[in-house]
């Protein structure tokens, strides 16, 4: 009896220990207001409680909000996501779900309101796009460009999101590409580092753009006007303290700190080290993603499509060999765009509200509006 009174007192306390220690009614909806309040407001932005907001209350409540925390199960957040798939979302929507629910299970296993995460080992069913074309929002360009400002190659950044042009385009930039007078920059080459056929290793390259139609002028703008003019100013610098003797291509503007070219790698790495610090900075479900320099590109053709410039002449500006193209890169930008419009439409049209009844009572005319 003895030894079997032990084992139940153990067993009690094994199934103590699968509930909540702390209150083991508390529903998903309420550990979220709990999660935010405490956690997450005074540290994350007002846009990003918006955003975690939105996402929580439009994906997540409806399915399980008033579920008890130590009843949800891996089981049912697959299912959420699985749903959530096959209703049209993609990776990036199912990933921020999956991830917002980790947060929000870890705290509560911190605080003992659950011993293991249900979130952790939930797999998705799309992987993420490896070709995905990827721009910078208005609030991530603002950050990264606040933390870049000051740094080595800050200008460049400028220049590119500024322009458009490619990485390689950048890398090949001279003075003499560049018309004070006309406020242009004329792209007539690109810089490769590549091992090509006759090669032993890789090595720099310099020759026309991607295309023919790549050969073209690019306006500046006074953003791109100042950085151009602070690069010369640096670039003569750098080229009268650097110790490297017999550089082939000395009359290049964006060089490494000693004045050799560039490439795609120390581009990339010099664009992490911002985004670095951009995340020291940030919630952990708010962090900024590292990118290539192509998405200064992305980014520069997705404001001009927000400004109202027409496709064909944002066509000329990438230098694209067709207009087709270029529609085919961004069309989520231009559905997105649509919609946009569209809302400023009913915004100066400024009609009665639809779904507005006047009362009768008042002798006011009543307007119905159908189908």
């Amino acid at each position: 009896m003895k030894e079997v009174k032990a084992k139940l007192a153990e067993a009690e306390l094994n199934e103590q220990k699968l509930s909540n220690i702390v209150d083991e009614k508390i529903t998903l909806d309420e550990w979220y207001e709990k999660w935010m309040r405490v956690y997450k407001e005074p540290v994350v932005r007002l846009s990003t409680k918006t955003t975690y907001n939105s996402m929580y209350r439009r994906l997540i409540s409806p399915v399980f909000g008033k579920t008890r925390l130590v009843n949800i199960t891996k089981l049912m957040i697959t299912d959420l996501v699985n749903n959530m798939s096959k209703k049209g979302y993609q990776y990036e929507s199912l990933n921020k779900v999956k991830v917002l629910l980790i947060d929000m299970l870890n705290r509560a296993m911190e605080d003992q309101f659950l011993i293991r995460n249900p979130a952790k080992g939930v797999r998705l069913p799309k992987n993420k796009p490896q070709n995905e074309i990827k721009a910078l929002s208005k609030e991530d360009q603002t950050d990264f460009f606040e933390c870049a400002a000051g740094t080595f190659y800050n200008n460049m950044f400028v220049v590119a999101v500024n322009t458009g042009l490619r990485p390689g385009e950048l890398y090949a930039l001279t003075e003499e590409d560049i018309d004070w007078k006309n406020n242009v920059i004329h792209v007539n080459r690109t810089l490769l580092y590549q091992k090509l056929e006759g090669d032993e290793c890789k090595t720099f390259h310099l020759g026309p753009p991607k295309t023919e139609t790549s050969i073209r002028t690019v306006p500046i703008n006074s953003y791109c006007r100042k950085a151009l003019e602070k690069q010369i100013i640096q670039h003569k610098i750098v080229m009268a303290k650097t110790c490297r003797k017999n550089l082939e291509f000395p009359d290049f503007l964006f060089t490494t700190k000693l004045g050799t070219p560039l490439n795609a790698q120390l581009y990339c790495d010099a664009i992490e080290r911002i985004v670095q610090e951009v995340n020291l900075m940030r919630d952990p479900l708010d962090l900024m993603e590292t990118f290539s320099g192509h998405c200064f590109r992305h980014t520069f053709a997705t404001r001009c499509f927000e400004a109202g410039i027409v496709p064909k002449t944002v066509q000329a500006y990438l230098g694209h060999a067709s207009l087709q193209m270029t529609m085919d890169l961004y069309t989520a930008v231009m559905e997105h765009k649509k919609v946009n419009d569209m809302q400023l439409l009913e915004d100066s049209i400024d009609l009665p509200d639809p779904a507005a009844e006047i009362n009768l009572a008042s002798n006011e005319k009543v307007i119905k509006f159908c189908g």
